[in-house]
C-alpha cells in the first residue's frame, strides 16, 4: 500500500518533536507537514496517533551473505575470521545470494532501516550479484549495492584477496555498467567495493577511481580496521595504508572507508582533505575484537561519518537501533563521558552522516517537506519496557528495538506493518535459509 497521509502523529522534524501533526505524501515525497485535519485526507490514511514519526536510518556497510553466516568463526581474530568467511563466499550459489540478501534487508527494514549499503565481496559469478539486485528489488529497501573487486591474488589474504574469488578488472567493471542499467529507475543505485588497500594495486586503483568518477559512483573500501593495512602496506609499499592510498589517487569525495579504528591523527587529517567519508561499526569492531574507532576525533577533523551494522557474520543481526545504542554507548565507555553522543548527534549520524558521500539524499533536520518519503513510525507501547515515554529521543535511543517499530514506508510505501513484512513472507525468508542448518 502506498499511504497519502499519516495523521495526528509526533514527528521528529527540526531538530525537535512536534506533537498532534499530519505528514501528506505523493509522488514518493513528504508534501506537507501540518497540524492535524488542516488539510483533506487522500485515499490511503495510516493512523499515527500515539506514534512517533522519523525519517528512516542509512545503514552505511554491510554484507547480506553473511545472514546464512550467524556465528561463524565465534571468538576467531580478524584474518581467521576472513578465511572461515572466504570458505563460505566461495561456495555462495545465486540461489543462496537471493536467500540471504532478502532475509539481511527484510530484517534491515524491521529495525528501521530504510537504505542500506551492500559492500559484495568479489565474486566471479555475475549470477550471484544479479540475484542480490533481484533481492532488494524484491524487499523494497533503498540500497546502494557496491559490486566487489580486487587485482592482487593471495590465499593468505595479508597482501592480496582470495583469488578463488577473483575476476579481471574489466569484466566487474563492465558488469557493473550491466547492473546499473538494469537498476535504472529502481531504488537501487550501484558502487564499488573494495574489500581493503592490499587488494589492489595501485594501476588496479587507477581504474577503478577512473570508473567511478565517470559514473558518479561511490567506492566502499574496508580501511585500517585493525593495524594489518598497515603493516602489509608498510612492508610491500613503504607507506602505511592512508599514505598508499594516497599516493594512488584513491582518497576522494566519493569514497566510504570503513571501520577506521586504527586511524590515527595524520590518517584522520588525509582522509578530511580529500571529502573521504567514514562507515562507523562498532558491534562488529566490538564482536572481532577490533577495538573502538575514534569517533569523537574523526569528527572534530571534519569527517563525515556514518553508521554501520555490517554483515550478520560479525553482528549477528540487521538491527540498527541496536548499533545506534552500542555506538553511543561506547563512545561513553572510553572516552568516560555520559554526555557524549546522545540522541541528536546519533540519530544525526545513522540518518544523514555520510549520505553526500553516497550520493544519497541528505536529510540533516529529521522529516521535512520535498524529502523522500523513507519513514518509520514507532509506538512504544508496543513494549511495556519502554514505558513511560518522557523523551522520546532518549526512548529510541536506549530503549527501543525493532519491537517498538510499528510501521516501515519507503518512498511512501508501507514495507513493514506491526514487525512483518508485506513483500515477503517469515516463513518464505526462514525456508531460504534453512541450508544452514546442514
Amino acid at each position: 500500500m502506498t499511504v497519502d497521509t499519516i495523521t495526528d502523529v509526533t514527528v521528529f522534524s527540526g531538530g525537535s518533536w512536534r506533537t498532534g501533526m499530519d505528514v501528506h505524501l505523493d509522488a514518493g515525497r513528504v508534501t506537507a507537514l501540518v497540524p492535524h485535519g488542516e488539510l483533506p485526507y487522500g485515499p490511503h490514511v495510516l493512523d499515527g496517533s500515539g506514534g512517533h514519526l522519523t525519517p528512516g536510518l542509512v545503514n552505511t556497510h554491510t554484507h547480506l551473505f553473511q545472514a546464512g553466516l550467524r556465528g561463524i568463526g565465534e571468538g576467531l581474530p580478524l584474518l581467521a575470521w576472513l578465511s572461515a568467511v572466504g570458505e563460505e563466499a566461495a561456495l555462495l550459489t545465486p540461489e543462496r545470494a537471493y536467500a540471504t540478501a532478502a532475509a539481511a534487508a527484510a530484517e534491515a527494514l524491521r529495525s528501521g532501516t530504510t537504505t542500506l549499503v551492500e559492500h559484495m565481496w568479489p565474486h566471479p559469478s555475475p549470477e550471484v550479484h544479479d540475484a542480490v539486485l533481484r533481492a532488494l528489488h524484491d524487499s523494497g529497501v533503498r540500497a546502494v549495492l557496491c559490486r566487489g573487486v580486487a587485482d592482487r591474488a593471495d590465499p593468505s589474504r595479508k597482501w592480496g584477496f582470495d583469488p578463488r574469488l577473483m575476476q579481471p578488472v574489466d569484466e566487474v567493471l563492465a558488469h557493473t555498467d550491466e547492473l546499473i542499467a538494469a537498476a535504472h529507475g529502481s531504488r537501487v543505485s550501484l558502487g564499488v567495493a573494495v574489500p581493503n588497500p592490499r587488494c589492489l594495486t595501485e594501476q588496479g586503483m587507477g581504474r577503478v577511481r577512473a570508473y567511478a568518477d565517470e559514473r558518479g559512483l561511490p567506492v566502499s573500501l574496508h580501511l585500517l580496521e585493525t593495524t594489518t593495512d598497515d603493516a602489509m602496506c608498510r612492508a610491500h609499499a613503504g607507506v602505511g595504508a592512508v599514505a598508499y592510498l594516497e599516493r594512488a589517487g584513491f582518497l576522494w569525495d566519493r569514497l566510504l572507508a570503513v571501520h577506521c579504528v586504527e586511524l590515527d591523527a595524520a590518517g584522520r587529517a588525509t582522509l578530511a582533505r580529500h571529502g573521504v567519508g567514514v562507515s562507523y561499526n562498532p558491534l562488529s569492531n566490538m564482536r572481532l575484537g577490533s577495538g573502538i574507532a575514534p569517533v569523537p576525533d574523526m569528527l572534530a577533523a571534519g569527517l563525515r561519518v556514518g553508521l554501520g551494522v555490517d554483515g550478520a557474520a560479525s553482528n549477528d543481526t540487521q538491527d540498527i537501533l541496536e548499533a545506534l545504542r552500542m555506538g553511543a554507548y561506547l563512545q561513553r565507555a572510553a572516552h568516560k563521558q555520559a554526555d557524549l553522543f546522545g540522541f541528536p548527534e546519533m540519530f544525526a549520524m545513522a540518518a544523514n552522516g555520510a549520505n553526500r558521500v553516497l550520493g544519497l539524499e541528505e536529510r540533516p533536520d529529521g522529516v521535512q517537506v520535498g524529502m523522500q518519503a523513507d519513514l518509520v513510525l514507532h509506538r512504544f507501547e508496543k513494549d511495556y519496557a519502554c514505558l513511560p515515554v518522557r523523551d522520546p529521543g532518549a526512548t529510541l535511543l536506549t530503549c527501543a528495538g525493532s519491537r517498538t517499530v510499528a510501521t516501515v514506508l519507503v518512498g511512501g510505501e508501507v514495507l513493514v506493518q506491526d514487525g512483518e513484512h508485506v513483500r515477503l513472507s517469515s516463513k518464505e525468508l526462514a525456508a531460504g535459509l534453512a541450508f544452514t542448518a546442514a
